[in-house]
C-alpha cells in the first residue's frame, strides 16, 4: 500500500476547541489552551506520524473581526491555512452555534476537501446534534460530517482515520520523531501567555505578549533555565499581572513552569519579568518583534 501524507488545516471561530483537538490527536500539549476566546495567535504546526500516513495538522486563530493590526494578522493567519491545506477542518462549537457567521467563514474556505467536525458533544444531547447536521449540509457539501469531544477524545481517533483515508499519496514531510516544528522558545512563551488568558479578567490578557530572551540546558543537571518577559500595554495592568506582592505572576510563573516541564522532558527554572509597551498590538515594529508578522 502507497504512503499518504497530507496537511489538515483546523479552522473555526474562536473558542470552538481548534487547539485541544490537536493536542488530543498528538497526545501531547503543543498548543495553548484557555477558556477565553483567541487564545491562539499563530498558525501552530503538529506532526502525526505512523506506518501508513503523516498528517501535518496546522492549527489557526479563530477567525473573527479584527480590531486592531494584532487580529487583522491572526485571520490573516487562518485564512492562508486554508488556502495551502490538502483537507480543512471546519470546527463547530455545538453548544454556541452562529449560523450567520459560520456560512460568512465557510464561504471563503475553498480547499478540495473539507470536513465539518461538530465538537463538544459531551455537552450537548444527541437529539440536539442531528439539527446542526441538517443545517449545515445545506451550507457547504462537506465530505464528511463528523461529531467529537475534543476534550474527552470521542470520535477524534474516527476523524483521524477518516483523514488519512482522504489524504493524497506522498512522502513525508518531516522526520518519525517530529512533534511540530515550532521552535521551543516559541511554544514555552505560549505556555505562559496561557496562564494569563487563564487567571487575569477582562481585556488584560488580550494586550498582553510574552518574548523568552534566553533559553538554555544543563545537560548535567537536567535543567532548563528560562529568562521571560512579558508585554503589556499599561502601568495600570503591569500591577494587575504583577500583583500583590508578586502573587499573580508568581501563580502564573508556577504554573507555566509545570507545563514547559512536561513539554521538555527537564526541570525549569523560570524567570519572569513585566514591561509596558503601550499600543504594541498596532505597531508593525513590536508586533515583528513578538513574532506576529505574515
Amino acid at each position: 500500500m502507497s504512503y499518504k501524507s497530507g496537511f489538515v488545516s483546523i479552522v473555526g471561530r474562536p473558542n470552538v476547541g481548534k487547539s485541544t483537538l490537536l493536542n488530543k490527536i498528538l497526545g501531547e500539549k503543543i498548543a495553548a489552551v484557555s477558556p477565553k476566546p483567541q487564545t491562539t495567535r499563530n498558525r501552530i504546526t503538529g506532526v502525526l506520524t505512523d506506518d501508513t500516513a503523516q498528517i501535518v495538522f496546522v492549527d489557526t486563530p479563530g477567525i473573527h473581526k479584527p480590531k486592531n493590526k494584532l487580529g487583522r494578522f491572526m485571520v490573516s493567519e487562518a485564512r492562508q491555512s486554508t488556502g495551502e491545506a490538502d483537507i480543512v477542518l471546519y470546527m463547530l462549537d455545538a453548544t454556541d452555534v452562529k449560523t450567520a457567521a459560520e456560512e460568512e467563514i465557510l464561504q471563503s474556505v475553498n480547499a478540495p476537501t473539507v470536513f465539518l467536525v461538530i465538537n463538544k458533544t459531551d455537552k450537548v444531547s444527541k437529539p440536539e446534534i442531528l439539527p446542526l447536521i441538517s443545517a449545515f449540509s445545506g451550507i457547504k457539501n462537506f465530505n464528511e460530517i463528523i461529531p467529537i469531544s475534543a476534550l474527552t477524545g470521542d470520535g477524534v481517533q474516527r476523524l483521524v482515520t477518516l483523514i488519512a483515508s482522504y489524504l493524497p499519496e506522498g512522502p513525508k514531510f518531516f522526520p518519525d520523531d517530529t512533534l511540530t516544528d515550532q521552535p521551543e522558545r516559541q511554544i514555552c512563551a505560549e505556555f505562559i501567555r496561557e496562564k494569563m488568558m487563564r487567571y487575569l479578567s477582562d481585556e488584560i490578557p488580550y494586550g498582553t505578549a510574552v518574548k523568552v530572551e534566553e533559553m538554555s540546558l544543563d545537560e548535567q543537571k537536567s535543567l532548563t533555565k528560562i529568562e521571560a518577559i512579558i508585554y503589556c500595554e499599561k502601568d495600570s495592568h503591569k500591577s494587575i499581572i504583577i500583583g500583590k506582592g508578586g502573587a499573580m505572576l508568581k501563580k502564573v510563573g508556577e504554573s507555566a513552569r509545570r507545563d514547559i516541564e512536561r513539554f521538555t522532558g527537564t526541570k525549569v527554572f523560570l524567570r519572569l519579568w513585566v514591561k509596558v509597551r503601550e499600543n504594541w498590538r498596532n505597531s508593525d515594529i513590536q508586533l515583528k518583534n513578538f513574532g506576529y508578522e505574515e
